[in-house]
């Protein structure tokens, strides 16, 4: 229990912190409060002291405490998800900390902080960034006012105040969003630039479940189910490197019910890749990654150079036979293609042990935005630059290796400028809510919650479900519709099988000749100006 001394003409509070550690109340400056009665000292102490015991902590000298003795005290109390301590570890380190780590945590005004954050847009940073570091700097100073460290928190925001350009916290520039046909497209050139059929079925899963990236990148076998995937974890990428497994963000655990092609698709994809537990979690796990692993040892073989023994031609002449197979004489052709087909060779495919998951930023990098923009992104010492491509097979195979550009006839036109991997999970509510989809169905499929109470009062049922996955495949097919006249075929192996099944159906004689459904049409454009640009502007 707190107590009362008598100091001259006033009376001070004493309480206990900790057996024979006693400490006197003192304002946020860090002074001495001195009260005109006992009955005041005292109460003042057993506040304090009823804090103590209540696990905050006592009101002290904040005026003789730095922001950085705080905020590094106030990091260690925390306990939540790696991926939230990161992010805080991050803000504080880079943003915080060179702002204000030698301010008194009870001398930050308001206009500091409205000064720190003028100087951090002034170097070019996002608004959503800017708010993320505020909202971080607010929690940090609410804490301290609820430990008596400040009066009040100087980061708050006052209504209407500040410019009035972003002030909304609900708005943010447009999402860029493509169709049932862009996210095919988008899959068929993704797969291309890997060589491997991996990549068209990630892309499209993407598309077509709304799935969060960490959520794919964490999609373990055992939960695609027929007509389902079960979302149970996800593997958040750490700054380290580390995939950290853990559960998929805000606890969103659901069940995403599939169309029945999209799950055939996934478990034919499991049942004819060799998919093994990964040295990092152990499970096995739908997606692997593209590229070596690191510190993998280069299995011999098949390589370029493999081919061309058994065919008994030169490297070039296979080169050729893979990117300008028109110049070489049909019998070589044959050879080579042979030789491919008995050694199962690859083009462009790693020779080493494929890396055990995908990593966020050489997937939108190497593979994601070139198959969105048609070019690859700057690295230096090159700028950007189109993606070189031979024109047969249509879309075009992109062309590797020295001089590849010169080597080239054509290169990819743009699809979805500016769409990301996340921006497909923007394209697939897009999609259901044009197939008018319920709410509650559209909140259970992308793991969103509603609190209010008409969402209570609804629930999905099966007609509904049955309804949305009904929408979603008349989109995938009038998108192969599209496809197949612009080709009949792909390099693509798992694209082309779909292609061809489709046109043997509908060629079946079971359909009576003149009854046969019109396809899609599209724009009366070649596929030569829709897809493809001049090689002579690469």
């Amino acid at each position: 229990m707190g107590y009362a001394e008598k100091r001259g003409d006033y009376w001070r509070g004493r309480y206990k912190l900790a057996p024979g550690r006693y400490a006197t109340v003192v304002d946020t400056n860090g002074a001495t409060m001195k009260f005109r009665t006992r009955r005041d000292a005292e109460q003042a102490a057993n506040d304090a002291e009823a804090k103590v015991r209540n696990g905050g902590r006592p009101p002290r000298a904040a005026g003789r405490m730095t922001f950085a003795e705080y905020v590094n005290d106030w990091y260690a109390r925390q306990e939540l998800a790696r991926s939230t301590m990161q992010n805080y570890q991050r803000t504080i380190e880079d943003h915080l900390l060179p702002a204000f780590q030698d301010f008194a945590v009870a001398a930050i005004s308001p206009a500091d902080v409205m000064a720190w954050e003028k100087r951090e847009r002034a170097l070019g940073y996002a608004e959503a960034s800017l708010r993320l570091w505020r909202t971080t700097l607010h929690l940090i100073l609410a804490d301290a006012v609820d430990e008596g460290l400040r009066e009040s928190n100087p980061a708050a925001r006052r209504r209407g105040r500040g410019k009035r350009a972003g002030r909304s916290q609900k708005r943010a520039p447009e999402k860029t969003v493509t169709t049932g046909l862009g996210i095919l497209l988008l899959a068929e050139r993704a797969a291309l630039l890997s060589g491997r059929d991996d990549e068209f079925l990630a892309v499209t899963t993407l598309g077509f479940t709304g799935l969060r990236w960490g959520e794919l990148v964490g999609l373990e076998t055992r939960y695609i189910r027929p007509g389902e995937v079960r979302v149970e974890w996800q593997l958040y990428e750490l700054d380290t490197g580390e995939l950290h497994r853990c559960p998929p963000k805000d606890d969103s655990y659901r069940t995403v019910h599939v169309p029945e092609w999209l799950g055939s698709l996934l478990t034919t994809h499991v049942a004819q890749t060799a998919l093994v537990p990964c040295a990092c979690h152990g499970h096995r796990y739908a997606f692997r990654g593209y590229g070596t692993a690191n510190g993998a040892a280069r299995r011999p073989g098949p390589k370029l150079a493999d081919v061309a023994q058994v065919a008994g031609v030169s490297t070039g002449t296979v080169s050729n036979v893979l990117n300008r197979p028109r110049v070489v004489q049909e019998a070589t052709r044959d050879k080579v293609t042979a030789a491919i087909e008995q050694l199962g060779f690859v083009c462009g495919a790693p020779t080493g042990t494929a890396a055990g998951h995908y990593r966020r930023n050489g997937f939108a990098t190497w593979l994601f935005q070139p198959a969105a923009t048609g070019r690859y992104p700057a690295k230096a010492p090159k700028v950007a630059r189109p993606v070189p491509v031979a024109a047969d097979p249509w879309p075009g195979v992109p062309i590797r290796g020295r001089s590849a550009a010169s080597r080239a006839e054509a290169c990819w036109l743009p699809i979805a400028p500016g769409l990301t991997p996340h921006g497909l999970r923007h394209t697939y509510k897009t999609l259901m809510v044009e197939l008018g989809t319920p709410s509650t169905v559209m909140d259970a499929q992308m793991g969103h919650a509603d609190g209010s109470v008409q969402a209570r009062y609804a629930h999905a049922t099966v007609d509904m479900i049955r309804r949305l996955l009904d929408g979603l495949t008349e989109l995938w097919e009038n998108a192969l519709a599209v496809r197949r006249q612009l080709a009949s075929g792909s390099p693509v192996a798992v694209l082309d099988h779909l292609l061809r099944e489709k046109i043997v159906s509908q060629n079946s004689p079971q359909q009576a000749p003149g009854t046969e459904k019109a396809g899609p049409r599209i724009r009366d454009t070649g596929p030569d100006l829709l897809f493809y640009g001049r090689a002579d502007r690469i």
